[in-house]
């Protein structure tokens, strides 16, 4: 049960790979919904295209079942289509910092229960083949003007290294409400409050094939590891499916975290919709 204070509770789920991910987040949001009096929920949805990239189709799949927010990551340009998508459609996010003059935002607000609510997308730099800007400098630049319009912010960082995800958070603390990190697919056991008051967890997790390699199948990976030739990689509908991710409860006078919890649902009989969204 929540306290007396003014609360809301925002739910971050990992990145969801393919169909396997996509049947998984379907099938059991509801109930994690409910069970933790959720109020507003955030996906990752940068490998739930086959493993990589998202489509208008499956945007639209997010947001029918109660997705306030996509992220996206590296990634997010895999699938063609959803170039005039994401430039159309402010609650598909691809990252901040990525250069001037790709289509899309990486920055929103929404509003929930009468509260606006910011969502911030970067992606790190360190081991990330992409040039992109600086996320420190692009974050300090987006709280001047996000700052104004509400004190309830949240950022997905999709970064590799745990120092890089750990540094910003620690930059930004106490003037964010939380700093979730995604991208490593593996979900970290060191969620948080930071002691500016800013809620953190290193890596949510994913959403997939748990017997798998980040939710994509084992062998033609392994093969490659093994003699380096260039294999295809293909999404893994091995049981059991993860959900993984955390929910944070902030004060929405402060913009301060008061809990963290992470969240992980197992399901060994998951039937998986092979229907190509």
């Amino acid at each position: 049960m929540r306290g007396k204070m003014n609360t809301l509770r925002v739910l971050f789920i990992g990145d969801v790979v393919g169909d396997t991910g996509c049947s998984m987040f379907q099938k059991h949001i509801d109930k994690v919904r409910k069970t933790h009096h959720i109020d507003a929920i955030i996906v990752n949805g940068e490998n739930s295209a086959n493993g990589k990239g998202i489509t208008s189709r499956i945007a639209r799949f997010f947001k029918h079942n109660g997705v306030d927010v996509i992220t996206t990551g590296n990634h997010v340009w895999n699938k063609r289509e959803i170039f005039s998508y994401i430039a159309e459609h402010h609650d598909l996010l691809r990252p901040a910092n990525f250069p001037t003059g790709v289509p899309g935002v990486g920055v929103t607000t929404f509003t929930c229960k009468g509260q606006t609510i910011g969502i911030v997308n970067l992606q790190g730099r360190v081991f990330m083949r992409e040039l992109i800007d600086c996320p420190f400098r692009s974050i300090e630049s987006i709280l001047t003007y996000l700052k104004s319009r509400t004190n309830l912010i949240f950022i997905d960082f999709h970064a590799e290294a745990t120092s890089e995800k750990m540094a910003l958070a620690y930059f930004v603390d106490g003037k964010v409400s939380g700093v979730v990190g995604t991208h490593t697919h593996v979900q970290t056991a060191d969620e948080r409050i930071l002691p500016g008051g800013t809620g953190y967890i290193t890596d949510l997790g994913m959403t997939g094939s748990w017997n798998s390699m980040l939710g994509m199948k084992k062998e033609p990976i392994i093969k490659h590891f093994l003699d380096q030739m260039p294999v295809r990689f293909e999404v893994s509908t091995d049981m059991p499916v993860i959900m993984s991710g955390v929910w944070m409860e902030v004060d929405i006078n402060t913009g301060k975290t008061v809990k963290i919890e992470r969240v992980k649902v197992v399901d060994n009989e998951l039937h998986i919709d092979t229907g190509e969204m």
